[in-house]
């Protein structure tokens, strides 16, 4: 069986990322999933998350659906895809894959890459939980 690798902030952990983690657990035998840095996040989008890297690592942790939830790096969001060698890598329907798909040719890594169909992006995305917590 293969190994997984995925991305995201997870700031606000919905059942929306749930279905995202299943779906990709279904392709292999371990998942790893890779939490995106508060100073990564906040030069891609301009703001910081709600919560701190750690307590959203810890919120993906408690999912019990990876098999290594683990923080990415903050100079080289990519490096990791070197490091941990995987066969498959999911990223989400919202997700751009331009830079990863980039990096896979750039270092001739044999990677495949699969794209996770949305679950109810109508009701379940961040962005909209953060409008709701706001008010």
């Amino acid at each position: 069986m293969a190994k997984i690798l995925t991305f995201g902030t997870f700031d606000i952990v919905h059942k929306g990322h749930e279905y995202y983690l299943q779906k990709a657990k279904k392709f292999g035998n371990e998942l790893i999933v890779i939490i995106a840095r508060d100073k990564n996040v906040l030069l891609e989008r301009g703001k910081l998350p709600l919560n701190h890297e750690t307590k959203r690592k810890e919120h993906v942790e408690l999912l019990n659906i990876a098999d290594k939830v683990m923080l990415g790096y903050e100079d080289n969001r990519l490096r990791i895809i070197q490091e941990l060698k995987p066969d498959i890598i999911c990223l989400g329907y919202d997700q751009n894959s331009l830079s990863v798909e980039k990096f896979i040719v750039d270092n001739n890594l044999d990677i495949k890459i699969v794209r996770i169909d949305a679950f109810k992006p109508e009701i379940f995305k961040s962005s909209k939980f953060k409008i709701i917590g706001s008010m």
